[in-house]
């Protein structure tokens, strides 16, 4: 630490990369969940889809109470274990384990990737909106950001030309989430295609935030892009697609060389999982199908009840239908102050939406729909009343 109380990192082998002071700003998203996540009856604000228990995952995949019994509570391995990165490396990549490391969630990896590969003065291309780890920490290194803005008058539909415009000989990085997050658009597989292209093109690192890849309602599952362009970096987690947030497991895929860095940096942070998390972790990766494909039969059924109740509050609400995801990010046509409604609705209401202000677009809410149905009817009954309050 130095005086400032800021965190500094030195990675004496890379020579592209300097040590680094990070004063961070407040994260508006976390700090909104730790106010309100556990104080709510009905969670609309969340994008992950609805949690399993232990016995469910235990049934599902398999997982005895002997193999629990058997779990030695050892240390693990700094990249992760090999069965959980080699059930990662199947199933995202052709196999080859080298190229994975297990993180505590997407979040470390966030961290690790921004911190190992930025450096002051770099430039950096972000999607706009965006989950404010994915911006916060290259700018708090001291990076030259530029917005590729999803344009709400648009649908939030990503428009690939302009964002393959900001990419040029300066920059150092692409930073993208598709599905995204909060709008929930994504790319065709040709706009893809011209994403890694132009990164390719400029030699500049394509950060591929993949949390949501496997939830897609529209159109088809993007490719994995590392194998399609080596300096690509992807990120995923169990806490979206998967249902388990509580395991705190995601996944770094990118070079061996990438994952040399990151490890320097993991020996001052987390050093490694915890073997019985990892256990967990690998059953619910192999089981991989049959989870996803539970969760996502009830999203598709939670998205149409979505519908229904958008279509009749269209004098409150103008909304975007999401590709892929659990999430949508609508504006509330008739409320001023979004924060304050927000704030009021769960504590009145008792039903949580996070305001778009931790989107750095005040006007809109991130509006989860992966809850469970009882869960989702409950929380647009009472939204629906603090809207028309709100409009009085």
């Amino acid at each position: 630490m130095n005086g400032d109380g800021a965190m500094t990192f030195s990675l004496e082998s890379s020579a592209d990369v300097t040590p680094v002071a990070l004063p961070l700003p407040e994260a508006l998203l976390e700090e909104w969940m730790r106010r309100f996540y556990f104080e709510v009856d009905s969670d609309l604000g969340s994008s992950g889809v609805e949690d399993f228990s232990v016995g469910e995952i235990r049934r599902l995949t398999g997982l005895s109470s002997q193999e629990l019994d058997d779990m030695m509570l050892c240390d693990s391995r700094t990249l992760g274990g090999p069965e959980l990165r080699q059930a990662l490396a199947d199933r995202f990549l052709d196999g080859d384990p080298s190229r994975v490391i297990a993180t505590h969630g997407s979040t470390e990896a966030n961290f690790l990737v921004m911190q190992a590969l930025l450096a002051p003065g770099d430039e950096v291309v972000v999607l706009e909106p965006i989950y404010q780890q994915l911006r916060a920490i290259a700018e708090a290194i001291g990076c030259r950001l530029r917005s590729w803005p999803l344009h709400a008058e648009r649908g939030f539909r990503p428009d690939v030309e302009e964002g393959v415009a900001l990419i040029g000989p300066s920059t150092r990085m692409v930073v993208v989430n598709f599905p995204h997050n909060p709008t929930g658009a994504t790319l065709e597989r040709d706009e893809q295609v011209k994403l890694i292209d132009a990164a390719r093109r400029h030699g500049a690192w394509l950060v591929w935030d993949g949390a949501f890849s496997e939830l897609v309602y529209d159109g088809e599952v993007l490719p994995e892009p590392l194998l399609e362009y080596e300096r690509v970096v992807s990120m995923g987690t169990l806490s979206k697609a998967y249902g388990l947030p509580g395991l705190r497991v995601g996944w770094c895929l990118a070079s061996e060389e990438v994952l040399s860095r990151f490890v320097r940096l993991r020996d001052y942070l987390t050093l490694h999982l915890s073997p019985l998390v990892e256990l967990f972790a690998c059953r619910a990766i192999q089981n991989g199908d049959r989870l996803v494909a539970l969760r996502r039969r009830q999203a598709v059924a939670n998205l149409a009840t979505v519908e229904t109740w958008m279509e009749e509050h269209a004098e409150h609400v103008d909304w975007f239908r999401p590709r892929g995801g659990v999430s949508a990010f609508p504006r509330l046509r008739q409320v001023g102050d979004v924060t304050g409604f927000c704030r009021r609705l769960a504590e009145e209401q008792r039903v949580m939406l996070v305001p778009g202000e931790c989107f750095r677009f005040p006007r809109h809410v991130r509006f989860g729909f992966g809850t469970a149905p009882a869960n989702l009817k409950r929380g647009l009954e009472g939204l629906s009343r603090a809207l028309k309050a709100a409009a009085r």
